[in-house]
């Protein structure tokens, strides 16, 4: 393997700071955090024929793994998707005025408001989605079976032991 850039910073600060334990996990986080930086904007490629950002898919999404009938309330929305609920009233607005969701009376609740998908919305999320897991899938396609598992189990154990 090549030496990239957070190699060259834990050198340094092994050069600069000794006396420092744990660069090993300073250089797995800089590695995900450059991961991130470098992967958004290939998955932002992505849904652009769509006519799509992540946050719009993401919305969309969700309500489409919902089932029939497509639909959550707000709150459902904002657990599933950790967002404020300004930002998703913004989505909502945005994804409405595009004909993709619709708002209604939530029949259970006089008070509450649920959010579907139009059959727009359903269409273009069912597109999507395909080209969605095949950019993804292109993307990890630099890793073979068993790496892409043990990547997944460990992130996964990462993930989980911070929501805890």
């Amino acid at each position: 393997m090549s030496v990239d850039r957070v190699d060259k910073a834990t050198e340094q600060w092994a050069r600069e700071r000794p006396d420092l334990d744990g660069l090993d996990a300073m250089a797995t986080f800089g590695r995900l955090a450059r991961l991130v930086a470098l992967a958004g904007p290939a998955i932002d490629t992505g849904l652009e024929p769509h006519g799509l950002k992540v946050g719009e898919f993401d919305v969309l999404a969700c309500l489409r793994r919902a089932g029939e009938p497509f639909e959550l309330t707000p709150t459902a929305l904002v657990g599933e998707l950790l967002l404020s609920s300004g930002a998703m009233t913004n989505r909502l607005d945005g994804l409405e005025n595009r004909g993709l969701l619709r708002r209604r009376p939530d029949p259970s609740d006089r008070r509450g408001v649920l959010v579907g998908l139009t059959d727009d919305g359903r269409n273009l999320i069912d597109r999507a989605v395909e080209s969605h897991v095949a950019n993804e899938q292109r993307i990890l396609s630099v890793l073979g079976t068993r790496d892409r598992a043990a990547l997944d189990r460990a992130v996964r154990a990462l993930v989980e032991s911070l929501e805890n």
